[in-house]
């Protein structure tokens, strides 16, 4: 009678870790380039008595019996989000696939799918949470009209010359596996501690995306998807609590037994 206790237990926490997940998932519905996370569910076996799995025939009919369900890390689902036009010459997207590499004091690659780039004390273009560009990007402190082609190159103005000069390119880095990555807030995500396939290309070349200066990608959450996904985790929660609850009462009546 015990195991329904434990089976009710994970599903409570199975239900929980996807409740929690569409709840960042509605919080972080205006994060530019924010990609909605995702929970699957897996069956939890164990062995069952022999008493249970054997045949007519006294031959045994399978080794296991369900012991409740477990849900697995939340994934990212990195579909593209809308892009929305800014005006400003510090909002940076990406047009497709691909990720831009910031610098990591960990060593770990952490990637970004861009938003609103600022100049750091140190004069190098940075992402909002401080980390530098991977490729160190210096701006002159009199530069003016930044300007970031499709390709990556970045340009701009500085007093006496009419040209503007050369800051350099801002490359994509495109991973094998986006399911590895991890999401780490503000849009950036790094890679696992055993490290992932990554290839680093040019924007617009190999299947790699294009840069959008002056547009912010939206987050690709769905509020009314999202809404549904809820009621139905808290359905199951209820139901999993009232599991727990049925064996208690089960196990009040067993209790309460006279011999």
């Amino acid at each position: 009678m015990n195991s329904i206790f434990y089976i009710g237990a994970t599903g409570l926490n199975a239900q929980q870790a996807a409740v929690d997940t569409t709840a960042n998932n509605i919080a972080n519905m205006n994060t530019p380039a924010f990609k909605r996370g995702a929970v699957a569910f897996s069956e939890l076996l164990t062995a069952a008595p022999a008493s249970l799995v054997r045949g007519f025939a006294g031959e045994s009919r399978g080794a296991t019996t369900p012991a409740g369900v477990m849900a697995a890390q939340p994934s990212q689902i990195f579909t593209p989000g809308d892009l929305r036009p800014t005006g400003s010459a510090l909002d940076l997207a990406i047009r497709g696939d691909g990720f831009i590499e910031l610098t990591s004091d960990s060593g770990q690659t952490m990637l970004w799918r861009g938003g609103t780039l600022h100049v750091g004390a140190d004069g190098y273009l940075a992402a909002p949470n401080g980390h530098r560009l991977k490729a160190m990007i210096s701006m002159p402190r009199d530069a003016s009209a930044l300007t970031i082609a499709p390709s990556g190159q970045v340009q701009a103005l500085v007093p006496n010359q009419t040209d503007p000069i050369d800051l350099g390119e801002i490359e994509l880095l495109m991973p094998v596996d986006t399911r590895a990555l991890e999401a780490i807030g503000g849009g950036v995500f790094r890679t696992p501690d055993d490290g992932i396939a990554l290839s680093r290309v040019r924007a617009g070349e190999d299947n790699a995306g294009h840069f959008a200066q002056g547009f912010s990608e939206a987050s690709n959450v769905s509020l009314p998807d999202e809404l549904v996904g809820l009621m139905l985790y808290q359905r199951a929660y209820a139901a999993n609590a009232r599991l727990v609850q049925v064996g208690d009462e089960l196990m009040s009546i067993a209790n309460g037994l006279k011999r």
